[in-house]
Parts: C-alpha cells; structure tokens; sequence
C-alpha cells in the first residue's frame, strides 16, 4: 500500500494530469482547471495518509532496478524531510490552481498552462522524493525545462522570452554541474543510491574527491537557489504570470538548492570549506537581496528580490554547520513557503484589479480592498517577523544562532551584527510595501477601478495567511511535530534539543528582532519619500548581474560566429573530411596508449580461402568504382554500392551468418530505392562538368581525400581483426550460445541478443530510427526541387502519364503500356511478402528472421506499391499512418520493458514459455516477441514515412509546373 502511495504522489497524478490537461481543448479553463486541482488533492490525500508510516520514523521506499550492473535503479524514498517538503509542495500547489482558474484570462490556452504546472509539480516532487543521485538530477534538469516553460507562457512577450531563456541557461548550467558532482560522489562512495551515501559521511570527508564533489554540487545548488552571484535571473523570471511566481518563489525551483543543501547536509557540511562558501554566499545574498529590495517600485519585483534576501537566510544557516542553525533552515523553509505565497497571490490580486504594480501609482487601497488590503498586511508583517506570526519565530532562531557563530573564523563577530542589519532591511522593505499600497490618499490614475477579487480567488491567500498566524500563536500545537520528524530524519541521534515557544524571556535575540523592528520601521520614516523617488538600488544599483550575463552571452554568440566563419563551410565534403580525420586521430591515440592486443592474444594469420578472396577482390572494385562515379553518375554509383552490399550478405553466409545475410539484403533492397528516389531530384551533372586536368588544387583535395579514405579503411579492418580474433570475444561467443536458450528462451542468438541481452540498445536505436524518418518528413515537407531538376521533360512526361493513369483508373478506362505487366506483378506481390514478412517475425526468436527483418520486408511491399501504382493510389487503398507505427512501436517496445517492473524485476527482463496453438506445434510465447513487435511497427512506420516524404515531392511538383489554363472565352 505504501509502495502505491509512494508511486501515486509524483507520476500518477502530476504528470498524468499534465498530458490530459494538453489533450483539453484550448478554451476548457474549468475543465483543465478541475483536473489539476484533483491532482494536487490526490497528492495531498497521498502525502497524509503516509504520515503515520513517517510520524513513526520510518522511511517509505520503492525502488525499480533499472541498469543494475551500473548500480542505477528508479528509487523513491520518503522521509520526514522529504514528506514535509513534498506536502509544501502539492498542498500549495493546489492552492495555486485555484487561484490560477481565477487569475487566468479565458482568452489565453490556460489547459496548455495548468499542463506545464502540473508537469512543473511532478519534477518538482520527484525531486524531493529521489532516493538515487542520478534520477535527483533528472528530475533536477526538468524543473529548470518546465519552468523554462512557465516562466515564457506569455511568449509574445520579448520579457518572457528573455526571463525564460536567462532562467533556464543558468540552471541548466548548474545542473550540469550537479550531474557531475553526484557522479564524483558516487564514485567517491562507490554507489548512486541515497541510503548508501548519507551513510558515508566519514568517507566522504576523507576522500581526496571531497572538494571537487562539494565545488560542483555547491554549484547547482547556489543557480537553482539564486545565490549571488547567480541571483540575476529570478527577476528577470517575474516576466511570469503571477500564479507561477508565488509557485515558484514558496514551494518549488528557488527551494530545490537549498533542499539540495539540507540533504546533504549530513554528508557534506561541518568542513572548513562547506562554511566559507555556504556561509558566505548565504550571508551576502541576504544582504544584496534586502537591500536591493528597498529600492523596488514593481511589486512582484520587491517580492522577488525579498525572496532572494530570505534564500540567502536559509542558506547562511545552513552553512553555520551547526544542527540547531539546521533546525532554524528547516523552520523557515516552511514559514517562507506560506507567506510568501499568500504575498505574490495578493501582489496578484492587486494587479488584476488595478491594471498596474507600480508602487509610485499604488495608494489607499485599503478603503476600496479592505479584505485583501488586511491580509496581505498579516503576510508583509510575518515577512518582518512581527510577534505573534510564523515568520518572528523562525528569525529569532536565526538571531541565535548568529550570536553561536564559531569562535575563531573569520569575521564572526560580524555575523550577528549583519544579520540583524538584514532583518532591519526586511522590515523596510515590507513597511513600504505596507504603506505605499494601502495606506495614503487613494490612487486616481489607476488603469482599473479596484475591487475586491472574486471569493475564491481571495481563499488561498485567506488561507495561507491563517497558517501564519496559527503558527506564530500556537507552534507547538501545530508545526512542532511535522518539524520535529522532519529535523530527525535529517540529524538522527544529532537532533538537538529546541522549543519553539513563542516566549523565551527577556534575551538577546529577542533584543535583536526589536532592533529590527524599530530601526526598519525607523528608516521608512526618515528615509521614506527618497526611497520611493529613486529609481534603482542606492551603490549597488550600477551593478547588474543581468547586464553582466547579456554581455556574456552577446561575447560568446560574436565568438561563435567568429569561429563558424573562419572554421565552417557550406560543403558537405569539408565537413565529413573533418569528422573522418578527428576519427582517424582518436583512433591512433587510443591504439598508441592502450594497443589492440593482438600480440597480447597470440595471434597467428591464417591465409583466407579463394572463395573469400574472390568475394572482397569483387567488393574492394565495387567499393572503388562506386566512390569513382558518385560525383556524375550516381546511378551508376548506387548500383555499385549495392554490390557492395550483396558481398557483405554473401561474407554473413561464409561465417553461417544467415540471420544478418537476410536482414543485409531486404536493408539494401529498401536504402537502394530510398536513395534513387532522392536522388532524382539532384541537379543532373555530367562528365563534362568535371574540373580541368591542370586545376592543381582540385587535384590535390582528391589525392586528399583518396588518402584519407584510404587509412580510414585500413583503420577499420585493423580494428575490425584486432577485435574479432581477441580471445575475449570467443568467451563472450561461448556465453551466448550457452545462454541464449536458458535465459532468453531462443535458439536465434542474434535475435536473442538484440530483443533480450542488449534490448535497451535496440530501445535506443529504434527511437534513433524514429527520430531519423521524422527529421527526413519535417525537412522535406519544405523542400523544392532545384530548378534544373523540375524542368526536365522526361521527369514530367513520366508525372504527367502517372497522373493520366490515375484518372483513366479511377474512370474505369483501361491503359495500355509497357510497364502493365511489372505493374501487375508487383501488385500481386503484396499478399504473399506480407505473409514472408509474418513468416519471418515468428521464426525469428528460434530461426534466422526477427522484428526487424520482419519490417524491412513488409517496407519492401509497400515500395513495390509504390513503384508500380504512384503514391496517390497507395495513401488512397492502403491508408497507412505511418506516424502512428512509429508512436505504436515505440510504445509497445517500452511497455514491455516497463512490464517487469510489476514482477519486481529490472526493466526489459524476459519472461518465456513454450505453448501450442491449434493446426501449429509449439511457438515461442516469450515476451520478447512483444518487443519484437514493436520494434518491426517502427520500422514499417520509419520506412514508409521517409517513403511518404519523398514521394510527394513529386506530386507537389507536377502541381506547381502545371501550366496556368487560359480563361475560356465569353468569360
């Protein structure tokens, strides 16, 4: 039950919300709305059901193997850290659809909207809940691709795009970098799951890897958490609606660097060096952030920079090193969640009524939204850290713990004064919001007559600001007991002991969060009006971090293009003669310093038979000829080449290699007629066009290029005979024909190994395969022929006669003509290399055949079709989808591999038994066979669609040579 639980809070709900939600018509607010709001509910119904499992200080797993050689398998784990942040997370989340369904003009796509939220939401909660480092980056990178998303769902705006394109440069960066500072920690701990290495403190921290593992991963905490000096792009982010900044600015994206920093804390912090950079970064980015906040006259602009100066808090916190300074994080992680939140929805509101966020033209609002006017006033004052709200009593502790600073670092007697210098700055910052929008004479130049917003649009806010206040009030009723688990799945038998009563006596801290008070409050006074007259950030306003990043990315477009234009080249030969040559030289390198072994192996050459000889003397002049006419005449070439191939099926038949000798001859059938149906389109060349015999320099880039090719190839078949003579692969040889049987269930070891051994290989080369014909439609769809080529006649001789065949069949004339006979032929065909084409499919686990060959040979009916009736006749009879063959394969191929997962087995496991169908003896019922399936509809859809494609080239042609009709006259 837990286990379903666990499975149902990040991928049933979220993510299965977020693809119906895009299936929704464009104008279904209410309908994509309901549907996000149950997802959220579910999720929240889920987290809560799973509090007695945590309250009792377990922690909730489910784990999938997935590559289990490389120690890689999809875990969820849920401890108390972990529920408390994913309930934020969902549970706001839900408030915030709701307030979405209101805030969001039925004029825009909002299913396309509550469709990125919710996938936004399910990365989001992935990452709270991944019990693997791999999968955390995964879930890692898409955050920063759905908020991409969000953050440019206005993308008609210029800043949208650029927030969006600022937002996700950075944090993608950090991910990277996170990719590789989990990949040094796993390596340092020797495992990737999270169990394993919060267990490995010790051994981490002695490791000579610690430093680079705490650099990189430092790194993607600090963008995602937008520590300075990566603070720039979230207000930029601001570009967002609204919805999505109180997202995510309490809950999501800005919280994954420092959740990053809570959970691995354990294994990580306490070092001299995790204190400098944690602790540094924290403490300057509170102050920038509060100061720079001051001076804000947008209002999702003061919030955003305040959200920045309160991360870097909860950051300095966490990098004091001590457990009650990560009982303070914890405890703001979740007050900042509420009131922040409930600030940007009001900010919202505001906004939406008004038609403006300039605080230079808000004022007096309280008398016209007097509802909204005394909430958001409760949520700016717990931002201050006013007594009785959740917001003082999380800053108190953090006064504390300033004033425990270790004795004997740097500047730690500086730390209590900045800090109570930064909450001073919060409390202006928050006054002014107070005051500038809801106090004062009421507004007169407003774009909109302010109201109150709809009652359900003010109910989230309503909300959130009520758990403020219940828990400032009555703490240890409320979130005492979620904190308290949640600090001890953090710290374990570290947990310190702390209370959360809202009255400590008469002390320092308390002294501290009055000085704050009085001297925020006392600076608006005085310096009030200036403040609001200035237009940025007094000292620091000349600097700009954004501007920075702009000057970076222009320097490294010029860059770019600098390189393109001394490097780059319009020909095609320039380009592959650099990909072949940096080939040959890795290569050489990899040979220099590691060998091939084959004195290593005792190898003795063996003289090759005449037959053999006889076979690759006829494919070396095939080869050379080939290669010699590609330029003129590449029908000729194509020919040649195809002999080629011929010898290759005809070498897998000498090593009794029938199974690829099969499958060699349908692929040449297939790219043969692929290639000279593209190829008729190429401009025609002649022999007459070659270059002079004294043109010097064409002369020398053939001998180049004849060079070139010439080592390459000799390259090859070294490194071909190096490895097929290693005695490793004779082992690798004996274990599979050994086990094909056994474990696979098949006597056919190559379709054993393809479907089974290395199926998720084959997973990935048929989704290249996919990714292949798709690219081939999508480029074609805008392709014209050149000029030369549309304008021969016999071209159009043969299209028009095609298109007059065309009319007299469909008219039930009868064409007489050479091609009537092949044309017949190959019609009939149809039926019985369908039936070769079943046949080899379900042979192919025991005999030579197979999936793939199995779709090869059903693309070769569809050509023949082609060939003999014209596409027009084929779409019109056979209305074949090809898209949808893709798609299919691709599914079922993944399905089958994800069926494992129900067995508690790794993904792509087998399962086989033998039965017996009626008028048939035993077949194979393995599962494999289902995969197999798939892989042949993929490559029937790939096929046919690159067919498709090419095909209407020349249809799109006869139709735009057609000469215009004269107008008949008398009209």
């Amino acid at each position: 039950m837990n286990q379903a639980l666990l499975l149902l809070i990040p991928f049933a709900t979220p993510f299965i919300a977020a693809i119906a939600a895009s299936f929704l018509p464009t104008k279904a607010r209410n309908a994509a709305a309901t549907l996000a709001s149950a997802a959220s509910l579910i999720g929240v119904i889920a987290l809560l059901c799973l509090y007695p499992v945590i309250a009792s200080g377990q922690v909730a797993r489910f784990a999938v193997e997935w590559l289990p050689t490389l120690d890689i398998a999809f875990r969820l784990r849920l401890d108390g850290f972990a529920w408390l942040f994913a309930l934020i997370v969902q549970a706001i989340g839900a408030l915030v659809v709701l307030y979405a369904r209101y805030y969001m003009s039925p004029e825009d796509p909002v299913p396309r909207f509550f469709s990125f939220l919710m996938a936004f939401m399910g990365a989001m909660t992935g990452v709270v809940m991944s019990g693997d480092m791999i999968q955390l980056v995964l879930f890692w990178e898409l955050t920063s691709f759905f908020s991409f998303l969000l953050i440019g769902y206005w993308n008609h705006s210029e800043s949208a795009q650029n927030g969006a394109r600022m937002a996700l440069t950075v944090t993608a960066l950090g991910g990277l970098c996170l990719l590789a500072g989990v990949v040094v920690l796993g390596r340092i701990v020797g495992s990737f799951d999270m169990d394993v290495v919060l267990a490995s403190a010790d051994l981490v921290k002695n490791s000579p890897l610690y430093l680079p593992a705490l650099c990189l991963i430092l790194m993607g905490a600090l963008t995602k958490s937008a520590q300075f000096p990566f603070h720039f792009w979230l207000p930029r982010a601001m570009a967002a609606p609204t919805p999505v900044s109180a997202y995510l600015h309490s809950a999501t994206m800005v919280k994954a660097g420092v959740f990053l920093l809570v959970r691995f804390w354990p294994v990580l912090a306490g070092t001299p060096e995790w204190g400098y950079i944690v602790g540094g970064a924290g403490m300057f980015t509170l102050l920038f952030g509060a100061w720079t906040a001051v001076f804000q006259n947008d209002l999702k602009g003061l919030l955003a920079y305040s959200t920045i100066s309160h991360l870097g808090l909860i950051t300095l916190l966490l990098g004091m090193g001590t457990p009650l300074a990560l009982v303070a994080a914890i405890f703001h992680i979740v007050n900042h969640a509420t009131f922040k939140a409930s600030l940007f929805m009001a900010a919202g509101v505001i906004d939406h009524e008004t038609g403006t966020r300039d605080l230079r033209k808000l004022s007096g609002l309280r008398k016209t939204m007097p509802y909204t006017a005394a909430l958001a006033i409760v949520a700016a004052a717990a931002m201050a850290g006013v007594p009785l709200l959740n917001g003082f009593l999380s800053k108190e502790m953090f006064l504390a713990e300033a004033l425990q600073a270790p004795e004997g670092r740097d500047f730690s007697l500086m730390v209590p004064i900045l800090a109570t210098v930064a909450s001073a700055l919060s409390v202006l910052y928050s006054v002014r919001f107070i005051h500038q929008v809801f106090f004062g004479p009421p507004a007169t130049d407003l774009p909109k007559s302010p109201h109150e917003p709809p009652r359900w649009m003010r109910f989230p806010i309503e909300l959130l600001v009520l758990i403020c206040v219940v828990v400032g009030t009555i703490p240890a009723l409320t979130i005492a007991p979620v904190l308290g688990f949640a600090v001890k799945s953090v710290l374990g038998d570290a947990t310190p002991y702390y209370s959360l009563s809202i009255w400590h006596g008469f002390n320092l801290p308390l002294l501290m969060s009055f000085i704050a008070l009085i001297g925020g409050t006392t600076a608006y006074v005085l310096f009030g009006k200036r403040i609001n007259r200035a237009d940025k950030a007094w000292i620091v306003g000349r600097f700009s971090g954004a501007r920075a990043f702009e000057r970076a990315m222009r320097w490294l477009n010029i860059s770019a293009e600098w390189m393109v234009l001394q490097l780059g080249s319009k020909k095609q030969q320039w380009r592959i003669r650099v990909l072949v040559i940096a080939a040959i030289l890795a290569g050489l390198v990899a040979a220099g310093f590691g060998g091939l072994g084959m004195k290593e192996a005792g190898i003795t050459i063996q003289r090759p038979g005449i037959g053999f000889t006889l076979i690759w003397i006829v494919a070396s002049v095939c080869a050379l000829a080939a290669a010699w006419q590609a330029k003129y005449h590449r029908l000729a070439a194509v020919i040649l080449m195809a002999g080629c191939g011929v010898v290759s099926a005809l070498t897998f038949v000498w090593f009794s290699a029938p199974d690829l000798a099969v499958t060699q001859i349908l692929v040449e059938i297939v790219t043969g007629v692929l290639l000279l149906l593209g190829l008729r389109w190429l401009p025609k060349r002649s022999v007459a066009m070659a270059p002079s015999k004294t043109d010097f320099a064409s002369r020398r880039r053939r001998a180049m290029d004849i060079a070139i090719a010439t080592l390459a190839g000799l390259g090859m078949a070294v490194m071909a005979f190096a490895v097929m003579t290693r005695p490793g692969g004779s082992h690798l040889s004996s274990f599979l024909l050994e086990e094909s049987y056994p474990r696979g269930g098949g006597r056919n070891v190559v379709n054993v190994l393809l479907v089974d051994f290395r199926a998720f290989d084959t997973l990935g080369e048929i989704t290249v395969l996919g990714i292949v014909a798709l690219t081939i439609w999508a480029l074609l769809r805008r392709f014209r022929p050149a000029e030369e080529s549309r304008g021969i006649t016999e071209q159009r001789r043969v299209q028009d006669r095609h298109d007059k065949q065309h009319e007299q069949r469909q008219s039930g004339d009868t064409l007489r003509e050479t091609m009537l006979i092949p044309s017949v032929v190959m019609k009939w065909t149809f039926p019985f290399i369908i039936l070769l084409a079943l046949h080899l499919f379900l042979r192919g686990h025991d005999l030579p055949g197979g999936g793939f060959a199995a779709g090869v040979a059903m693309s070769v009916a569809f050509i023949l079709q082609y060939m003999a009736e014209g596409a027009r006749w084929v779409e019109e009879r056979l209305r074949i989808r090809p898209l949808y063959w893709i798609g299919g394969g691709l599914l079922i191929t993944t399905l089958t591999g994800m069926a494992s997962w129900l067995f508690n087995y790794p993904f792509l496991t087998t399962y086989f038994q033998y039965g017996s169908l009626p008028w048939v003896e035993k077949v194979p019922l393995a599962t494999a066979v289902i995969f197999d399936l798939g892989v042949a509809l993929l490559v029937v859809g790939a096929t046919v669609l690159m067919l498709t494609a090419i095909a209407h080239q020349s249809l799109r042609t006869a139709r735009e040579i057609e000469p215009v009709k004269a107008p008949e006259e008398g009209v």
